[in-house]
C-alpha cells in the first residue's frame, strides 16, 4: 500500500505533536521531581478557588494542617480516581492523625469541573476531600505557582471531545504551606503513609 506524499505528511505532523505532548508531560514532572529535591521553601500553595460547596478557599484556610494536593480532572479515565484512592487510602491509614492533614483535589478542567460536579465526585473517595475549581484564569493562576502542566487535548471519543493532559504528582505541604514533599503516580499508598507519618 503506497501512501500520497500529504499521508506522509500527516503521519509526520502526527508523530511530531505525539513526541511533543510526552515530552511536555515528562518536562512537567521533571519539573515536580525537582522541586521535591530542591530546598523545602522553594515554592509555596497559593491559591483563591470555589470548594465543592461553593465557599471560596485559600491556602490560608489550612493554616495548622498538612495538604495533600492533587491536580486533575473528574472525566479522568485512569490516573485521578486512582490517586485520589491512593489518598483516601492514606487518610484512612493515619487514623487519628487525620485531622492533621487535609487532602485537596483542584481541577485543571474548570469548562466542566464545576461546584456541583465535584460535588458528586469527590465524596465517591470518602476521605474528606475538598474539591476546588473557578475561571479558566484563576486556575492558571494557581497552577503559576506550582510546578505543574496541564493542556487541553482533543480526542474525539473523549466526553465533549476532548480530554486534559496534566503532571501526574500528588502533593505535600506543610502547615504554613510551604512545598514539603511530593510522590509520582503510582507510588503505593503505604509509601506516602510512611513518608507522611514521619512528619506529622
Amino acid at each position: 500500500m503506497k501512501f500520497s506524499v500529504f499521508q506522509k505528511i500527516l503521519w509526520v505532523l502526527a508523530g511530531a505533536a505525539v513526541f511533543a505532548f510526552i515530552w511536555l508531560l515528562l518536562w512537567s514532572d521533571y519539573r515536580a521531581d525537582l522541586a521535591r529535591s530542591s530546598d523545602e521553601s522553594v515554592f509555596s500553595a497559593r491559591f483563591e478557588l470555589t470548594d465543592h460547596q461553593g465557599m471560596i478557599r485559600t491556602e490560608k484556610d489550612f493554616t495548622g494542617r498538612w495538604m495533600l494536593v492533587f491536580f486533575g480532572f473528574t472525566n479522568c479515565p485512569d490516573v485521578c480516581p486512582t490517586t485520589l484512592a491512593e489518598v483516601a487510602a492514606v487518610m484512612d491509614g493515619l487514623g487519628a492523625d487525620d485531622a492533621k492533614v487535609q487532602p485537596i483535589f483542584i481541577s485543571i478542567d474548570p469548562a466542566r469541573d464545576t461546584p456541583m460536579v465535584l460535588a458528586d465526585f469527590v465524596p465517591q473517595f470518602d476521605a474528606g476531600i475538598i474539591g476546588l475549581t473557578g475561571t479558566s484564569d484563576q486556575i492558571e493562576e494557581t497552577a503559576e505557582t506550582f510546578p505543574i502542566y496541564f493542556e487541553r487535548i482533543e480526542e474525539a471519543s473523549a466526553p465533549d471531545g476532548y480530554t486534559m493532559g496534566h503532571t501526574s504528582h500528588l502533593f505535600l505541604f506543610n502547615p504554613q504551606a510551604g512545598f514539603a514533599d511530593s510522590w509520582p503516580y503510582g507510588t503505593p499508598a503505604e509509601e506516602i503513609l510512611a513518608d507522611l507519618q514521619k512528619r506529622i
